[in-house]
C-alpha cells in the first residue's frame, strides 16, 4: 500500500494518543467514525461518539491520569479504506519518568477511510502482563524505555 496511506493511519494513532496525554475526551472521540467502538484497559465497551466521550470524560475530571508512550509495531491494509494498526504502548504516571509496566499494553486499531479521511472503527487496548512470562514484561518495558530517551 501507499506509504501516505500508512502515515495517515498512524497520524490517527498519533493524534489517540495525544487525546489522552492531553485528557481530552472530546479529542479522543472525534477521532472515532459515528459508530465506532472503544474497549478499555478494563475491558469497558463504548459504542458511538457520544458514548466513548461519556465514558472518558469523568476519567479525564477524576484522575491523573498517566500519559501513554507507544511504538507503532504493524499497519496492515485490508483495503484501500480499512487498516489494522498494532502497537505496544507503555504509561508513565503523573510526576514520575518511568513507564509503569504494570500497565503495559498491546493497542489494537481498526481504521477506516471516507471522504478521504482515516477515523477509527475499533480502538482496542489489551493488557500485555504476559501470566508467568515476566522477562516478556521486562522486554517489552525496555522497548518503550528507548523512547523516553
Amino acid at each position: 500500500m501507499m506509504n501516505s496511506d500508512s502515515k495517515g493511519v498512524q497520524a490517527v494513532y498519533k493524534k489517540l494518543l495525544d487525546a489522552w496525554n492531553e485528557r481530552s475526551a472530546e479529542g479522543m472521540a472525534k477521532l472515532f467514525t459515528d459508530d465506532g467502538e472503544s474497549i478499555g484497559f478494563d475491558g469497558s465497551q463504548s459504542i458511538g461518539r457520544q458514548e466513548i466521550f461519556s465514558h472518558l470524560q469523568p476519567i479525564f475530571e477524576h484522575h491523573p491520569t498517566a500519559r501513554f508512550v507507544s511504538k507503532v509495531k504493524d499497519v496492515r491494509f485490508l483495503s484501500s479504506e480499512i487498516a489494522i494498526l498494532r502497537a505496544i504502548a507503555g504509561m508513565v504516571p503523573p510526576k514520575q519518568s518511568d513507564i509503569n509496566p504494570n500497565v503495559n499494553t498491546h493497542h489494537t486499531l481498526v481504521v477506516v477511510k471516507g471522504d478521504g479521511n482515516w477515523r477509527i472503527q475499533l480502538f482496542q487496548n489489551t493488557p500485555a502482563q504476559f501470566h508467568g512470562r515476566p522477562e516478556l514484561v521486562e522486554k517489552m518495558t525496555d522497548e518503550l524505555r528507548e523512547l523516553l530517551k
